[in-house]
């Protein structure tokens, strides 16, 4: 017997949006409500910087509303790395090591963001390792794609 006038409760907003971001592809809803669970929310006005280049890196960043500028400080001023909006994710290096941050990161407008901590990934990894291990291996995908992508700009800067 199938109870159809039961309403199924609808998924909070992070959680679509969080069902749109590539680093939780392969998650079940299931899944991706325990990840949801262990995330925190973060407000930032624009001009704001989120984290600064240099300082140690604890935490992966989703971009639920507004946009961020990522850049990197050089000789001749800031070089833009990336301009990032809703449904991108930043700062994932800090899940995976201590290392200090490559860049920064700052609010080019009012921001919304959900925060993973590093903690929390690792308490994650020991208690559900089967969801610690699809988000290991997005983030094993994404840096590979992104050496790759940085080769080839190498290779082909070495041809001209």
């Amino acid at each position: 017997m199938t109870l159809t006038w039961i309403k199924q409760p609808q998924p909070s907003y992070r959680l679509l949006r969080l069902s749109g971001v590539s680093l939780f592809a392969t998650l079940s809803p299931r899944e991706l409500k325990i990840i949801d669970g262990m995330l925190h929310d973060r407000h930032y006005l624009a001009n704001e910087i989120i984290f600064d280049e240099g300082e140690e890196g604890q935490a992966l960043y989703i971009l639920l509303s507004g946009s961020v500028r990522i850049n990197r400080t050089r000789d001749h001023g800031n070089e833009v790395i990336a301009d990032l909006a809703a449904g991108d994710f930043f700062g994932d290096l800090a899940l995976l090591d201590n290392s200090p941050r490559s860049a920064q990161a700052r609010a080019a407008e009012n921001c919304e963001v959900a925060v993973f901590f590093r903690a929390d990934f690792s308490s994650l990894l020991e208690t559900n390792a089967v969801i610690g291990y699809k988000i290991s291996l997005e983030l094993a995908r994404l840096n590979s794609r992104r050496l790759r992508e940085s080769m080839a700009g190498i290779s082909r800067s070495e041809a001209l």
